[in-house]
This record gives C-alpha cells, structure tokens and sequence, in this order.
C-alpha cells in the first residue's frame, strides 16, 4: 500500500513532559496511550491518533498517581470532547485505564470516555 504518514499534531508527547495548559488541549478529543500500543498497533497513525492530542505513558513503569494528578489537571483546566484510553491486553497496562477514569472523576466533569484494548498480536481486542 501507499505509504503512511505521521499524524502527530505536537510535541512533546510523554504524559511528564506536556504542559498541563499547552495550545492543543483546547477543544481537543484527547488520545491516552500506553506507550507499547504503536509498537503492537500497525495503524495507530491513522486509526487513533489523527486528529487527536497524544499523551503517552507506561503505567508499569511510572507512576500511576502522578498520572492521576497530571490528567485531572489537564481534564480539568482546558475544554475537552473526549478521551480514548489505548491500551495492551496486558494486566500491568490496565493501571492507564485507571488513571484515566479516577482523573476525570476527579477533574469533575463529564467527559466522554473510550477505552480501547490492544492485543500482543496487534489485533484490537475491545
């Protein structure tokens, strides 16, 4: 097929790393994504990311609470539509399913949300 391009809108993308206030948050549809997800995912590009604002994280790795704290701030300082949660099939990596529900519970407001379920074959689970 014909080559595929990037749909990254902005930089950066490490959930630590963006500002909880930056440009592209407003108005967005947020795209939440464990950071194994592209690797597994052939079309991420194009079925998740297009169009979206992109935060990546490991919640293995990381901290998970930090996670909470930094998408309440984002969820509830800037205007979002929605929220996509893509995640691996594996147990460790439904802590970012977690975060992000507790963060916009706690950001106090009504925010659709998709949890999206990625297998270790690539193929999307649920």
């Amino acid at each position: 097929g014909a080559p595929s391009q990037s749909r990254l809108g902005q930089w950066p993308v490490q959930l630590h790393l963006v500002p909880v206030n930056a440009p592209w948050f407003r108005d967005a549809d947020v795209l939440v994504a464990a950071d194994c997800v592209p690797f597994a995912y052939a079309r991420f590009h194009d079925d998740f990311l297009a169009g979206k604002a992109l935060v990546v994280g490991c919640p293995k790795l990381d901290d998970l609470q930090a996670y909470v704290e930094k998408l309440t701030r984002i969820f509830a300082t800037n205007e979002i539509r929605s929220v996509t949660v893509v995640r691996m099939e594996v147990p460790c990596c439904g802590g970012i399913s977690m975060a992000a529900r507790k963060s916009l519970a706690a950001s106090g407001k009504q925010i659709p949300l998709r949890d999206v379920v990625v297998g270790v074959d690539g193929a999307v689970r649920g």
